[in-house]
C-alpha cells in the first residue's frame, strides 16, 4: 500500500515538473521572436494568435523570469492541484483576458505578459482547494492577499514592479484574470458536479 502511494506519488512531481518544463520552453522560445506575439490591438483580428501567446512573451527576461518562477511554484504550493484542470485554464484564460483588453480597453494597444494569467490562475487553484479541509485555511489566505493585492494596485498602482521590468505594469490584466479564473472555476466545478451526479 505504501509503495503505492509512493509511486502515484512519484508519477504526480514527475508530471508537475514535465508540464512546467513544457510552459517553460514554449514561453522561452516565443520570448525569442517577441514582436510577433505580443498583443497588437491592431493586428487582433488579423493575426489571431497574438490573443493566445501575448500572455506567454514578456518585455524583458527579468519580466520572464519573475513570472515563470511563480509559475513554477504554482503546482507545489497547491499539492491537490490537478494538471488537466491547469491545462484548461491557461488554454483558455489567456484569450478571454486578451479578448476583454480589445472590447472593454480600446485604450491598450499592446501588451505582454503571463501575470494577468498569473493572478488568475492562484485564484482558481486557491478556489479549487477550498473544498479539502485541511487546505482550506491556505487557501483562503491567498484569495485575500490576492484580493487584497489587486486593490492595492488600483489605489496606489504598482510602481517598484514597473520599475523592477522596466514597463508599467497593466494592472486591468490582473483584475480580468481573477474575474475570469472566477468564471471559469464555477462553471467548471458546476460540469463536474453534473457529470458525477449523472454517473450515479
Amino acid at each position: 500500500m505504501l509503495d503505492s502511494k509512493k509511486t502515484s506519488s512519484d508519477q504526480s512531481l514527475r508530471l508537475k515538473i514535465l508540464f512546467i518544463a513544457i510552459c517553460f520552453s514554449v514561453s522561452a522560445s516565443l520570448q525569442v521572436f517577441q514582436e510577433w506575439f505580443i498583443y497588437w490591438r491592431l493586428h487582433f483580428y488579423s493575426e489571431l494568435w497574438r490573443a493566445w501567446t501575448a500572455h506567454w512573451v514578456h518585455v524583458g527576461w527579468i519580466h520572464f523570469a519573475l513570472n515563470l518562477f511563480a509559475f513554477a511554484c504554482l503546482p507545489f504550493i497547491f499539492p491537490h492541484l490537478k494538471m488537466r484542470y491547469l491545462a484548461i485554464l491557461l488554454l483558455i484564460l489567456p484569450t478571454c483576458i486578451s479578448l476583454s483588453f480589445y472590447y472593454f480597453y480600446p485604450h491598450v494597444e499592446v501588451y505582454a505578459g503571463l501575470s494577468g494569467v498569473l493572478h488568475g490562475l492562484y485564484v482558481a487553484v486557491a478556489i479549487y482547494h477550498l473544498k479539502f479541509p485541511k487546505e482550506r485555511t491556505f487557501a483562503a489566505l491567498v484569495l485575500a492577499l490576492t484580493f487584497s493585492k489587486i486593490a492595492w494596485e488600483h489605489v496606489f498602482g504598482s510602481l517598484d514592479t514597473a520599475d523592477l521590468i522596466g514597463s508599467p505594469v497593466l494592472v486591468e490584466a490582473h483584475w480580468l484574470g481573477v474575474v475570469w479564473a472566477s468564471l471559469i472555476s464555477l462553471i467548471y466545478f458546476a460540469f463536474q458536479k453534473r457529470f458525477f451526479r449523472a454517473d450515479r
